[in-house]
């Protein structure tokens, strides 16, 4: 079983005959993902490269005509925040917006939007997207090659440590149930918390690793989560302890501006909530195959 994707997901793809949305779309279709649409404006009609996914004007057509249910969103960062509407609007449950570099101030109303007047929820944006291995089902930008289908799932806020703890769980022989990637940025959809339910809840995932960074407090609110609810293992791991106060490091999200954005802070939440310690990146596999063993 996975979370929030699977074999039975229709994926909508808005971008999809730009140079990014090309490649990674004939990628997903590649790994087994069912791409049934895309979006471009101006190009509806037409027919996606030598594939058989049609391209529409609008997601509206798109929705109507092929019952998309996941709109994969690569949009360039100007233009994102109405794509992300658009999908809300047509009713999408799951949109995943990969762009980096949209501006906060653009995205304060759209999440604000998503929250009080649709039902859909956003992954990102500024994020790798999902992935659940046992369905081939694959949003986003992550090398599918590197996963394995079992039973930790994955939640991070860097899509380069998702691939690390994967391809580290995979060497060891350690399936996956879903890899997800929330991303960086300070305004955001999805959190930890809402995956660690998630996860929580799914009869098919044994143990989560949880992969966070400096800034803000998402880290917090998910370790009061695993204190009071969580039934599952969490190996968390914390990256940035090297990080001077009010320097950016990386993503737009990942700047100390208070005690609590730092890594230790967010390392003792964690491990106070019950989480073990995962004490480098290096760490990652051999941590879950303890926990595991246990």
């Amino acid at each position: 079983m996975s979370i929030l994707v699977n074999k039975d997901s229709r994926i909508l793809v808005q971008g999809i005959t730009g140079k990014e949305g090309s490649f990674h779309t004939l990628r997903c279709m590649e790994y087994g993902t069912n791409v049934v649409a895309g979006v471009t404006p101006g190009r509806g009609g037409s027919i996606f490269g030598d594939t058989s996914v049609p391209v529409f004007n609008t997601v509206e057509e798109a929705v109507r005509e092929t019952g998309a249910n996941v709109a994969l969103i690569f949009v360039p960062a100007p233009f994102a925040a109405d794509a992300i509407v658009e999908s809300a609007d047509a009713g999408i449950p799951l949109v995943v917006p990969i762009a980096e570099g949209i501006p906060p101030h653009d995205m304060v109303p759209v999440a604000r939007y998503l929250d009080a007047s649709t039902s859909t929820r956003m992954l990102g944006p500024n994020c790798p997207g999902l992935i659940s291995p046992g369905d081939f089902c694959k949003v986003g930008i992550m090398p599918g090659a590197i996963h394995k289908a079992g039973k930790v799932g994955i939640v991070s806020r860097s899509g380069t440590l998702t691939y690390e703890a994967v391809g580290q769980l995979s060497g060891l022989d350690i399936g996956q149930s879903t890899c997800v990637g929330i991303g960086g940025d300070p305004v955001s959809g999805t959190t930890f918390v809402d995956v660690l339910r998630l996860f929580n809840e799914d009869p098919d995932t044994d143990a989560v690793v949880l992969i966070g960074e400096i800034g803000g407090t998402k880290e917090q609110e998910a370790a009061e989560f695993i204190k009071a609810e969580m039934k599952k293992p969490v190996a968390s791991l914390i990256v940035g302890a090297s990080a001077p106060p009010g320097k950016r490091m990386g993503h737009a999200g990942a700047i100390i501006s208070g005690a609590a954005g730092r890594a230790d802070e967010k390392m003792k939440a964690l491990i106070a909530a019950g989480a073990s310690p995962i004490p480098t990146p290096g760490d990652i596999g051999l941590t879950i195959q303890e926990i595991l063993g246990k």
